[in-house]
């Protein structure tokens, strides 16, 4: 088998269109999974895989138009690293891009009850929550103090303390915040 190297690097597709392709398909994708698609309890379904292997085969059709060389292909994957990273970099910078990137937390449990306006709001059930309870090692929704539904699906859960007295601090260590 006879390899034109040449044409296995050449680039067909100018490199800035490509540039162009993966940055609006990066921030479009972005978007859609920011605002419109839910942030589910800590878990993907087969639902949520079938969504994400589809979206990436449509993505890649908008990024790529018709690219064929190793060359353009690698562009295209650079323009995807770069805003990765530049998105982190400045999500830990600006508080503004942080909200953009990372969802808030949503408060699902208050003093032992469930939110269930907040509950709906991200579709999910009260099985749902009792089973992240669970997996936390809560197994009485009344001993929960609070519980947050985090930006990456997780559930953090704030218990309620045995004793109300403030805990000791560590020596060294003043107030917070100082």
């Amino acid at each position: 088998m006879n390899v034109d190297y040449a044409e296995l690097f050449a680039l067909h597709v100018p490199p800035l269109e490509l540039v162009l392709r993966g940055t609006l398909m990066y921030w479009l994708l972005l978007l859609l999974f920011r605002f419109v698609l839910r942030r589910d309890s800590g878990s993907l379904g087969v639902a949520d895989i079938l969504l994400i292997v589809i979206i990436a085969d449509a993505a890649q059709n908008g990024m790529a138009g018709s690219y064929q060389t190793v060359s353009e292909g690698a562009v295209l994957g650079v323009t995807l690293v770069f805003w990765n990273y530049a998105l982190d970099w400045a999500a830990y910078r600006w508080p503004a891009i942080h909200w953009l990137t990372d969802p808030p937390p949503l408060q699902l449990v208050k003093d032992g009850q469930l939110l269930m306006r907040n509950l709906r709001k991200e579709y999910l059930t009260r099985e749902d929550v009792q089973a992240q309870l669970r997996e936390a090692g809560v197994d009485d929704l009344a001993s929960v103090r609070a519980a947050y539904l985090e930006g990456d699906g997780k559930l953090s859960v704030l218990p309620f303390e045995a004793d109300r007295t403030p805990r000791p601090r560590p020596p060294g260590e003043g107030p917070a915040g100082t």
